[in-house]
């Protein structure tokens, strides 16, 4: 999306952006303190290309914070454009929910999925919202009439006037949750690519203006009774040439920068998503989010990575792949600690990487082979499990695909029901089959789920009814087929209704 630019000269040095970013790294969540919320969108940046400029804002927010790379989804769920990004990281749900997919916003969702800022007027109204944003369908689309002050900043003020108008109100007024949406960085992009120098000088360009909002909250008088939940990210990417939309890794690209509340000074993550950003401000500002909303989101501040997260650094580079690139490290075949992988029906040969389960990551998997809807496994997080028979078979080989995961033994009660939960990414061509087995102390495993047909990146939740006298239940996912489509499952677990 190319939007019109007007410039006005920048107010604050880096040296003096550095200082003003200064502060909110030392900020420690004390109960007494009050907490906001300061969502800053910086459109169609890149992480990578914010190392790489001068931008010692961001920079000192990343050592004093967390840094957590991630990526989008494509088509046919949506492209990768400012419609649906934004209305993802404002409403806290993936595009399959909210419906925004494209520009136009036609079709969509938000009366049903609202923005955070929404929620927080619904559940504590006498908390203070304030969004500002330089593309206007922000304020006027995605954050409802409910906020109670939403500006769309004239084109001709642009970046200078958000700016203005954001270290306004943070400075002069007392809001508890502010949303900032900054655009030259998208501009730059579309104009001269983000492999160009104007890209890099439009990040510069921004790390200053970030750096006067920051100033601003440390200027407060009432900042230190205060804790600030700082967050920075970007509703996509862009490619070397300039512009987004499509399914390249560039496209896809989106980040979270967050300081303050209990984030963890000068760490690295790889499980944040994008509907993270919502909730995390809702939990941050104390609303508790009803599980009836929906939302896909879960809180940056409480992490909860999964057995197979543990494996990332086992990771290794590709062995027969060839387009994914020799420095990329995104998959072993080795289980994590209490799982184990039945290859004992396994045809022969095929491509390495993707003989029997494999456990990788978003950009490792989709890298082995664009717009065939990898991309789409928008909820599985960090590293996950795929059975994928098209990519085996994309090499001579031998016999069917036929691979089974196994779980570790979880602890249940007998006579007493339990719950099996796990995310599931399922495409299906024929004869290729899922099955999910589950099995008590031992024995004969028995089918709980069968996938025959395609579906869509979900959170799956299965009703066990556990035996008398049982004590340990064991899940088996079972891969049948051969050149056919891929299964992905993650975050498994067994609990106690």
């Amino acid at each position: 999306m190319s939007k019109a630019l007007s410039r006005r000269s920048l107010l604050l040095g880096a040296a003096a952006a550095t200082v003003a970013a200064g502060p909110l790294a030392g900020v420690a969540r004390a109960a007494a303190k009050t907490p906001k919320v300061l969502v800053i969108g910086l459109d169609g940046a890149l992480l990578n290309r914010i190392k790489d400029a001068d931008t010692p804002t961001l920079k000192g927010l990343m050592g004093a914070g967390l840094t957590a790379p991630s990526a989008l989804y494509a088509q046919p769920l949506a492209p990768t454009s400012s419609g649906p990004g934004w209305s993802t990281l404002i409403t806290g749900v993936w595009p399959d929910k909210h419906k925004v997919v494209n520009n136009e916003f036609t079709g969509h969702q938000l009366a049903k999925y609202p923005d955070f800022m929404t929620r927080i007027e619904a559940v504590k109204p006498s908390l203070r919202t304030y969004a500002v944003a330089s593309w206007a369908p922000i304020t006027d689309i995605v954050f409802s009439a409910k906020v109670d002050a939403r500006v769309s900043t004239p084109s001709a003020e642009y970046d200078a006037g958000t700016t203005s108008r954001a270290v306004a109100e943070v400075a002069n007024g007392n809001p508890d949750a502010v949303f900032v949406q900054l655009d030259n960085v998208d501009h730059a992009g579309h104009e001269s690519g983000a492999a160009s120098q104007a890209y890099l000088d439009a990040l510069h360009g921004v790390d200053t203006q970030v750096g006067q909002i920051l100033a601003a909250v440390t200027s407060r008088a009432t900042y230190g009774s205060e804790d600030w939940l700082v967050m920075i990210t970007a509703d996509h990417g862009h490619t070397d040439a300039g512009g987004h939309g499509g399914s390249s890794w560039a496209e896809r690209q989106t980040f979270v920068i967050a300081t303050g509340g209990t984030v963890t000074p000068g760490s690295v993550r790889h499980d944040v998503r994008m509907p993270d950003i919502a909730v995390s401000a809702l939990a941050h500002l104390g609303v508790a989010v009803d599980p009836a909303w929906g939302l896909d989101g879960r809180p940056i501040q409480q992490p909860a990575p999964d057995d197979f997260d543990a494996l990332r650094a086992k990771l290794t580079g590709p062995v027969d792949e060839t387009g994914i690139g020799s420095g990329v490290l995104g998959f072993t075949h080795t289980p994590p600690s209490g799982w184990s992988v039945d290859n004992a029906r396994m045809g022969t040969g095929g491509v390495t990487e993707w003989r029997g389960w494999s456990f990788t990551t978003d950009e490792f998997w989709t890298k082995a082979e664009r717009d065939q809807r990898r991309e789409n496994n928008i909820r599985a997080r960090g590293v996950f499990a795929v059975a994928d028979g098209d990519e085996w078979s994309d090499t001579s080989f031998s016999g069917t695909f036929d691979s089974t995961l196994v779980s570790p033994a979880y602890e249940v009660t007998g006579g007493r029901r339990a719950t099996l939960t796990y995310t599931t990414y399922y495409r299906q061509e024929a004869p290729q089959k899922g099955e999910v087995l589950v099995s008590y102390d031992g024995g004969a495993p028995v089918a709980v789920r069968t996938y025959t047909a395609d579906t869509p990146s979900v959170v799956e939740t299965i009703a066990l009814d556990v035996p008398a006298g049982a004590r340990k239940a064991q899940v088996r996912f079972r891969y049948t087929g051969g050149n056919n489509w891929y299964w992905v499952i993650d975050g498994v677990k067994i609990t106690a209704s």
